[in-house]
Parts: C-alpha cells; structure tokens; sequence
C-alpha cells in the first residue's frame, strides 16, 4: 500500500526578524484603539509589576539591616524589629503586587486569546472549498488551538518573567554599585550573562528536538482523527491493525524525539547549576575579604548573596521560558499564516447584494477546469428559467456536480459567466448570493447534535412549528417521533448514528427550512429506498412550485417531470428537451435510460426471486448469457 504523509501546516521561518514580525501582530491586540478599559489595565498591570519589582529588591536590604543590628551584642532593640518587620512586609508586598498584576492583566490575555481564535476561524469559513479539501481538519484544529495557547505562553512568560527579570537585574546591579563598588554588579552581570547565553544555546540546540515532537504529535493526532472519522472504512474492510500501526508510528517517531529532549534537558540543568555555583563563590570570597578588611558587614555578606539566589530563582526557569516562548512564536506564526491565506474566492470592492427578482439562472460559455490537468466544462450554455425545473443528467464525470459548485461559487468559472435576473454572480457579495439558494447535496454531512438542531440550521431563527413541518414535508417527521427522545435525539459524529436516507430526509427538511427563491437538488434522492423516494419526490415538487430549481440526478426516473433535461457528456451539453424529446430523440438520453430500465426489471425479478426458488431459477436462466 502507497504510503500518504499527511499535510502539514507549515513551520514558521526561524529568527529575530520573525519573532518581532509575530509580536507586531500581537501588540495591537494589547492595545486595542476601541477598548479604552482594556489599555487602562494595561497601564494598571504595568505600575503593580514595578512596584512588584520595587518590593522585590528591597526584600533583602531589610534583611541586611536586620543581621547588622542582630550582629551587635546588644538587648534587641525597635531597630531590629522594625526591619524584620518591613521585611515581612515586602515579602507581602512582592505576592499582593504580582497577584494583583495578574487578575488585572488576565482580562487582557483572555480577549487576545479570543479576539485572535475567532478572526482565525472567521477567516478559515472565508477560505475557499479548494483550501479545505487540500488540508486536514486534524491538523487545522491544532493549529488554532496552538497558536492561541501561545497568545497566552508568550504573554505571560514574556510579559511577567523574561521582562520583570531583566528589570530587577538592572535594579540589583545600580543598587550593589551604589552601596559597594563596581566589581560586585561585574560579577553578577557577568555571572548572569554567562548563564543566559549557557541556557539560549543548549535551548536552541533542543528546539530541533521540539519541533520534531510537536511535528510527530500533529501527524499522529491527525491520523488518529481521520481514522475515528472513517470508522465504518476501517470495519468494512478490517484495517485496524493497519490504523494502529500508522498510528503507532507516529507515536514512536514522538517517543523517540521526547527521549532527546529530555536527555538534553538535564545537560542544560547541570550546566546551569555549575555556573551559578561558581558565581555564588566568587561572589562570597569577595565579601568575605570585604569583611575581614573591614569595610562590609556581615549583613552585607548576606545582602549579595542574597541578590545572587534571587536573580538565580526565575533565571532558573529561562530555559523553559526561551523554548515555551519561541515554541509560541512559532505556533502563532503558523496561525497567523492561515490568516494570510488570500481567499481564492472574495467580493469585490462594494459588491451589491444579489437583487431576485424572479430567479433565472443563466450559464453563459462557462468554463472550467480544477487545475491545467482537469478541464471540466467546456463551453457550457444553460438556462434555468424562473419557476421552472431543469434537471443536469449525464455520465459519471460529465461535470454536473460542478455546475451546482460555480452556482453556489465554491468556485469562480475560468470562462464565461454565471447569471442570476441578469446579475454575474461574481459581481454581487457572497452572502447574499448563497442567502438565496437552498442546497440538498449528495452526501450530507450533519453536526454531533441533535435532529431539531441539524434541521433548524435551515433557519435558526425559525420557530419550531416551522421546523416540523420542514420535517413533515421531508417525510420524516414521523421517523422522530419514534424515537425515544424524539427531535432531541443526537445523530452521532457527522450524523453516523442515521442512515444514508434518514441524513438526506434530513438535508431536505433543512433546505425546505431555508425557504430559498432557488433550490439546488444534487442527488437529493440517492439514499433513499423506492417508496420513501416517491413521497419525496411529491413534496419535493410541491416544495419547487413556482421557484427556481435545478435537479443534477444519476436516477432519470426521477427527473421525467423536469420542464427541461439537459445530458452533459464530455464537459458539453450533449442534448437537451422534455423527456419525451429525448426518448425520441434516441441518443444519449434514450440510451441511459433504456439501461437503467433494464437494471431496474433485473433488480426487482431478482427480489421476486428471493421469495420464490421456482422463479429465480427462471431469472437466472433468463439472464445468463448465449
């Protein structure tokens, strides 16, 4: 069996200029021009951080006071418990400013979050079918949910640990020169330095590693979800050690790149512990030699040692910071690349709405072909008058699916023009073309909810006695009621728990919901058995009197009524007429359907058959071959 790699979303180029082009995006998020209250807690959430950081570096200034005034032999005095308890109050001050800072700011992160994920969802709707059927739903959903998670990674790593850390390591040095001299703030910074440019580089070594499992998680989740999809596919053909085994691939693909991250992550622990280690020497031995001279204290000895383990507490975590913080660089870039993907159909500038003023559907030349190696139609003229019915028939592949999709516009036509009363359908907003048109396709695909819901979709602002009798004119409306919760029964994961008729009743009730000037019936009927398709048929006609409605069928029994038949062959327009014409006529059409009709007899003697031994002894002998 040919293997099939699945679609990936695309890696985000690496580098600095690609992360500021991600945090450019996001800053107008942060400060939006039309949430006044929002910039207002972005101020608020900024001053409460550098208090946070105020309260911080004074933490261990307090506690020096504190072991100099212990130090003395002395009775304790106010002094000392003055300062023991300014220190208990920073420490205080250090969690109420940093919790105060984050339920401000949590609304701030929240409706980036949301403004983002809803502008990317809006924008996959507007994306055309061709995008749709060339990605993987899988693969989509983990790209939003990614890029979103990393609005939240990268602002609050980003915004309250990176950055505060950075701040009290220029407050901590400016303090340690004032009090002492430069070569203590040295040696912090320099000890510092060497730990963040030790911990980026093994980071970015391990980000290889990273990619490679969130690579390998995708793959693996999007093989799952399309497996679960096609369940009844696995079962029918008994493939499910052949789904576990290409899961089980990309599992082991993940297990092994985990492995390395983790191997490397306990290289990047040691070393960052080495060199804190030898920092905190270094910095000690100089207090030390500062106190036997004579000019530091011992809570001086404390004071800078102190600084040190306080800067070390969330440099500790940069490891983590740097990888989590490009990884949501990188999962945003993603995102934003959905949204940078132009949709293939778009309105014009200003485009009108579609005025319906009877609705005579015209195909004028058309042409089209899904790629230079697919030429589909081929000059098509076509006309659909208002109120009447005109069914598409033909061959397999002929392009009469086609037709419906550049009505509906999933496509644009490479040649010629589709009208409606006149009007290009190119030329007036999407919305209020497909407002229009009610679609019953082929095969119907409905949401994990429940009956009423999928018909109401039709109309959900319609009341419900609306939507029952959609459901009776689709004859189902007595299939619900049997069942024990009735409309409020669920239909499964794309409507699997109905069958193949039951889910095109359904698409039917939907479409009568809408209520269109035009109707659309592509294969309506293919799922139905013979007598449920003739009740249909009646309500579908009483449904299509006086609008506009054009049937693409397989079955031409059920088009004999249509005012007019057009047989597609070879992208064409092979002929055209009543069906009476057509039989005269004796092509293409007659031909089609004498073989369907011989199909038909052959089916129903072997049915009679089955009930009868004596008989299907006699259908057999009668259709075997001289």
């Amino acid at each position: 069996m040919r293997k099939r790699t699945p679609e990936m979303p695309p890696r985000a180029p690496e580098g600095v200029r690609g992360d500021w082009r991600v945090l450019r995006r996001l800053l107008p998020h942060l400060w939006p021009k039309d949430a006044p209250a929002l910039r207002a807690r972005m101020v608020l959430a900024m001053g409460l951080l550098l208090l946070a950081k105020v309260a911080t570096v004074y933490v261990p200034i307090f506690y020096k006071e504190a072991v100099d005034a212990l130090s003395v032999p002395a009775t304790i005095t106010a002094v000392p418990v003055l300062m023991i308890v300014a220190y208990g109050l920073a420490r205080v001050g250090v969690v109420l400013f940093n919790e105060l800072r984050d339920l401000v700011f949590a609304r701030v992160v929240e409706r980036a979050m949301h403004v983002v994920g809803l502008d990317t969802f809006r924008h996959l709707h507007a994306l055309s079918l061709r995008f749709h059927m060339d990605r993987q739903t899988g693969g989509l959903s983990r790209v939003i949910e990614r890029g979103t998670r990393g609005i939240e990674i990268v602002l609050r790593l980003f915004a309250f640990r990176a950055g505060p850390a950075l701040i009290e390591l220029a407050m901590v040095c400016g303090i340690l020169w004032w009090l002492y001299d430069w070569t203590f703030a040295a040696a912090i910074v320099v000890t510092i330095a060497v730990y963040i440019l030790w911990t980026l580089a093994i980071t970015d070594w391990r980000l290889a590693f990273r990619r490679t499992m969130n690579t390998h998680d995708a793959e693996a989740n999007t093989k799952a979800i399309d497996s679960l999809l096609n369940y009844e596919t696995v079962k029918y053909f008994g493939n499910e050690e052949h789904e576990a085994r290409r899961f089980d691939r990309a599992l082991t693909a993940y297990e092994d790149a985990a492995v390395k991250s983790h191997s490397s992550l306990s290289l990047l622990n040691i070393g960052q512990g080495a060199i804190i280690s030898v920092g905190l020497v270094v910095i000690m031995s100089m207090a030390g030699r500062g106190i036997v001279a004579g000019t530091m204290t011992p809570g001086d000895f404390v004071l800078v040692n102190t600084y040190l383990l306080q800067l070390y507490q969330p440099l500790n975590f940069l490891g983590m910071v740097y990888r989590e913080i490009k990884q949501a660089l990188v999962d945003m870039e993603v995102m934003f690349g959905l949204r940078d993907q132009p949709p293939e159909i778009a309105d014009p500038p200003g485009a009108p709405a579609l005025d319906v003023t009877g609705g005579t559907v015209r195909f004028e030349g058309v042409r089209f072909a899904y790629g230079p190696e697919r030429d589909v139609l081929r000059g098509i003229d076509l006309e659909v008058p208002a109120g009447r019915t005109v069914a598409i028939v033909g061959p397999s592949g002929a392009g009469k699916s086609t037709i419906g999709r550049l009505l509906y516009r999933f496509y644009d036509v490479t040649g010629g023009r589709v009208t409606i009363d006149g009007q290009d359908v190119r030329a007036v907003s999407q919305a209020s073309l497909r407002r229009v048109i009610g679609v019953v396709p082929q095969d119907t695909v409905l949401f994990n909810d429940t009956i009423g819901y999928n018909i109401a979709y039709g109309n959900p602002d319609a009341p419900w006695s609306e939507v029952e009798r959609a459901a009776k004119l689709a004859s189902l409306h007595d299939f619900v009621r049997m069942l024990p919760k009735g409309y409020d029964t669920t239909v499964g994961e794309r409507g699997l728990k109905l069958s193949g008729g039951e889910k095109q009743r359904v698409a039917i009730a939907r479409a009568i919901l809408k209520d269109p000037a035009i109707l659309l019936f592509d294969e309506a009927t293919s799922q139905l058995d013979s007598h449920t398709e003739k009740d249909i048929q009646a309500a579908l006609r009483q449904v299509s009197s006086g609008r506009t409605t054009l049937v693409i069928a397989h079955r031409l029994s059920t088009v004999i009524d249509a005012d007019r038949i057009v047989v597609l062959d070879g992208g064409r327009v092979a002929e055209s007429g009543t069906h009476e014409d057509l039989l005269a006529l004796g092509g293409r059409y007659a031909a089609l359907w004498r073989k369907q009709q011989e199909a038909q007899a052959l089916e129903a003697r072997l049915e009679v058959a089955a009930r009868d031994p004596d008989t299907d002894q006699e259908a057999r002998a009668h259709d075997a071959p001289a």
